[in-house]
């Protein structure tokens, strides 16, 4: 049997944090109601202390989604206060998550919280032991993780455990990683936790390898993958949730793990979290870009006409794209010109008029960026006009 990962979608916090981003309270329930026929396991709301519109924001959606079958997170930094506000957001969740977090890396220690070692451990647990108080389903992260020492971090790790938490998150927060490393990082935690909690990743992409560590991180025993559509998050981004879920499903036979992600609604969700924030993902990006399922080249035009598995690995229907598309630029071929102007209704061109055809079409496709479909129209017309006329 297949492994079940947990999906942990941050889009509506880490993700809305990013510049850019930004969500009013309505534009995140159309994105959390959104979430939720997607299939995530856990939908982090906002961070409720942060600000009155992200209280506003947790409250409506745990009172709107509260009782449906996604359990409703809220962040908190490992302060009395924080938590407590989380807590109150979360009152009308059935199915309720406080996310609580501190540093632990000596560069977050040194540096930004000025404490020791011993005192951040304290807190830890504090958190953990009052976020109990609200819910049964505590999460705790340790910012930095992977800069931390491992021995410190497992010492952590345990203590948060012994305190109530049922999740340990191990953020390469700064997407710091490499995936080897990686592995072997939340291997040794896995092992000193055993099954009293589940282990957790939320990977960002500074250096390009958020999916690929978190990837690495479930081959290493973690069963929560933190992530979000389109990648959106601080700085790089975030593990894309619509890359790593479909590389499970792609690469059965080898990944033998699983998630509820109904994938038939990656593309809308993605077309609608373009709509609220003020950018989409880049063309080229895997599952949802414009061109993920667009195909210009000649050659790959001409094996994609013959069977469309030569090019796609993923049928464009499965992420609820309609089909794959033929791009008619100056890579592509003859095939794809024939079948374009089938398309366009004719049907009956010799080969003769073909060539000549795409003589007149590459002369145009060397001039502009792509050839559109009424230039395609007007030369068909042209080589129409060109013929003798029939004898009476």
């Amino acid at each position: 049997m297949n492994q079940r990962i947990q999906i942990f979608d941050t889009t509506l916090r880490d993700g809305e944090q990013s510049p850019g981003c930004s969500m009013t309270v309505p534009e995140k329930m159309k994105m959390a109601a959104k979430l939720v026929e997607l299939g995530v396991d856990i939908m982090e709301a906002g961070f409720p202390i942060a600000s009155h519109g992200d209280f506003e924001a947790v409250d409506a959606i745990s009172r709107e989604f509260g009782n449906r079958d996604v359990t409703i997170a809220a962040l908190a930094r490992s302060t009395a206060k924080d938590v407590e506000q989380a807590g109150e957001a979360l009152k009308h969740a059935k199915r309720s998550r406080i996310h609580t977090f501190i540093a632990t890396s000596d560069i977050h220690l040194q540096y930004k919280l000025k404490k020791s070692r011993e005192q951040v451990l304290e807190e830890a647990v504090k958190a953990v032991e009052l976020a109990r108080t609200f819910t049964d389903d505590v999460e705790f992260s340790a910012e930095d993780a992977s800069r931390t020492d491992p021995d410190y971090l497992e010492q952590v790790s345990r203590a948060v455990v012994a305190a109530g938490a049922s999740t340990v998150n191990l953020p390469d927060t700064v997407g710091f990683s490499i995936p080897t490393e990686y592995a072997a990082f939340i291997r040794k935690v896995v092992q000193a936790i055993g099954d009293k909690a589940i282990v957790s990743v939320h990977c960002h992409d500074d250096l390009g390898l958020a999916v690929a560590n978190s990837l690495a991180a479930v081959e290493a025993g973690a069963r929560q993958i933190e992530c979000t559509m389109n990648g959106i998050g601080e700085r790089a981004g975030n593990c894309s949730l619509e890359e790593i879920v479909m590389i499970f499903k792609t690469r059965q036979a080898v990944l033998p793990y699983e998630t509820r992600i109904n994938t038939e609604h990656l593309f809308s969700a993605s077309q609608l979290l373009t709509s609220i924030i003020t950018f989409g993902p880049q063309p080229n990006k895997a599952i949802v870009g414009d061109n993920a399922f667009a195909h210009e080249a000649g050659i790959h035009q001409d094996g994609y006409l013959k069977n469309k598995s030569t090019y796609e690995i993923i049928d464009p229907k499965s992420v609820g794209v309609p089909e794959g598309k033929l791009v008619l630029g100056k890579h592509s071929g003859r095939h794809a010109l024939a079948d374009r102007c089938r398309e366009l209704g004719f049907t009956d061109f010799t080969k003769e008029e073909i060539d000549v055809l795409y003589q007149g079409f590459t002369a145009l496709a060397d001039r502009v960026k792509g050839v559109r479909n009424d230039q395609i129209l007007a030369l068909c017309k042209e080589i129409v006009a060109k013929r003798a006329p029939v004898s009476a």
